[in-house]
């Protein structure tokens, strides 16, 4: 096995909330040298809540912008995690041994009901994207054959 070298894209749909965490908790989290890259098929601007949300655990998500997948330098990426269920099915071939997992989370962007209702639900999608981001399995995933 060898250790990724190049980098990482969370792909979402809008990546507006989703995407924009995991791509907050990998830069936070994984070695500095780790490009870390997250973009949309359709991307919406990050989501206030989404920035909220992360401030709340001392990650500032603030400066991110949402991407189209169009701008992420395909070259540099060697693994590629999609975030929802249309980003998996609609996720472009990317040239030489790029490895693709799936993370299936709900959409926080959707959500509905009072305030607290709705951002009780960014916070349980950012719990389950940082408890992800510490599961030893996700480390087996930053290799490649």
């Amino acid at each position: 096995m060898v250790v990724l070298q190049k980098g990482i894209l969370f792909l979402c749909t809008g990546n507006s909330c989703r995407s924009q965490m995991a791509e907050g908790f990998a830069k936070k989290m994984l070695p500095k040298n780790m490009e870390i890259f997250s973009a949309g098929l359709e991307p919406k601007g990050v989501h206030p809540m989404a920035i909220k949300v992360m401030q709340e655990v001392g990650i500032d998500i603030s400066q991110q912008r949402s991407k189209n997948i169009s701008e992420v330098p395909i070259d540099k990426i060697d693994l590629v995690v999609t975030l929802c269920g249309d980003a998996a099915e609609r996720c472009p071939i990317f040239p030489g041994k790029v490895k693709r997992i799936h993370w299936e989370l709900e959409d926080p962007a959707k959500a509905q009901g009072s305030q607290e209702e709705i951002i009780k639900i960014f916070r349980k999608v950012r719990e389950i994207i940082k408890s992800y981001m510490e599961n030893e399995k996700w480390f087996d995933s930053l290799k490649i054959n």
